[in-house]
């Protein structure tokens, strides 16, 4: 029985829970899960966990990913990308500042979500709300960019790669950018050409998995950049004990034969307790 990650290169018009349905299907297992949500517009980086890896899925869902957008100014619309109703709309004249403006959005800030998302507010998703033509006030969150690099600049539509934090939204981010550019815009395209430690390198498409032509990933090679703990006696990990250790984060715990056994995390008393089981 295949244990693992497969990495699908998304296509566009395909929600991520098609793509598990798809690979349910394809290997004949009902375990399957996905390790960070995709809009069905967007393409590029599904990581997928068959079977025994989607135990570890809370673990794979990575802090910080990045994308490759196409920004197009001019026109605004009611989701922030191309599928949705146009709000506004303003003749293209160029800009100036685009570079700074770009700059601008490095590091920490705070940036509201998009209306047309799944995030909850009194356990109502907010695209629920936003069908239904109520106004709720979103609170802006908290999102971190480590890099934003200008790719191409064609008249009205600019390209970029972002990396970021978990939970950044690159519709409102290019939302965002044209407003300080002075016009309305959306976001035209977008690829996710990284989610942690994997990247569009090593995914296959739908038409290779089905034809069997794809990557798996051991589970075990799925927490290379993790730190690394070897049980002498794995029956601790085994059987959930703690491990006398103080590590302020988390570690994935092999035994000597390099099976990964567990995910520890520290317990707050300077001792190391299971998360989750991996055997």
């Amino acid at each position: 029985m295949n244990d693992g990650l497969i990495i699908i290169n998304k296509p566009a018009g395909y929600t991520s829970h098609d793509i598990v349905n798809i690979v349910r299907k394809t290997l004949h297992t009902k375990k399957v899960g996905h390790a960070g949500t995709l809009d069905p517009d967007a393409t590029g980086v599904l990581v997928v966990a068959v079977n025994k890896a989607t135990k570890a899925l809370q673990f794979l869902t990575a802090e910080n990913k990045e994308y490759i957008a196409t920004l197009k100014l001019g026109t605004s619309t009611d989701t922030m990308d191309a599928s949705g109703a146009v709000l506004e709309t303003k003749p293209f004249t160029g800009y100036t500042n685009l570079r700074e403006v770009l700059d601008s959005f490095l590091g920490d800030s705070m940036q509201v979500p998009p209306m047309y998302s799944a995030i909850k507010i009194n356990g109502k998703k907010l695209y629920e709300y936003a069908r239904e033509g109520k106004d709720i006030k979103v609170d802006p969150r908290p999102i971190h960019v480590n890099e934003i690099r200008l790719l191409k600049e064609d008249n009205d539509e600019i390209t970029f790669r972002v990396n970021c934090s978990k939970g950044t939204y690159i519709r409102s981010l290019c939302s965002d950018i044209a407003k300080k550019l002075g016009y309305p815009g959306h976001m035209k395209t977008l690829i996710r050409s990284r989610s942690g430690d994997f990247d569009l390198s090593q995914s296959c498409t739908l038409e290779e998995l089905t034809e069997g032509q794809y990557q798996m990933i051991a589970l075990k090679d799925a927490f290379a950049s993790m730190e690394h703990y070897v049980l002498q006696d794995e029956s601790i990990a085994l059987n959930g004990k703690r491990i006398h250790e103080n590590y302020d984060h988390n570690i994935a715990v092999f035994n000597k034969k390099g099976d990964i056994l567990a995910i520890y995390g520290p317990d707050g008393t300077g001792k190391m307790k299971s998360l989750r089981g991996l055997f």
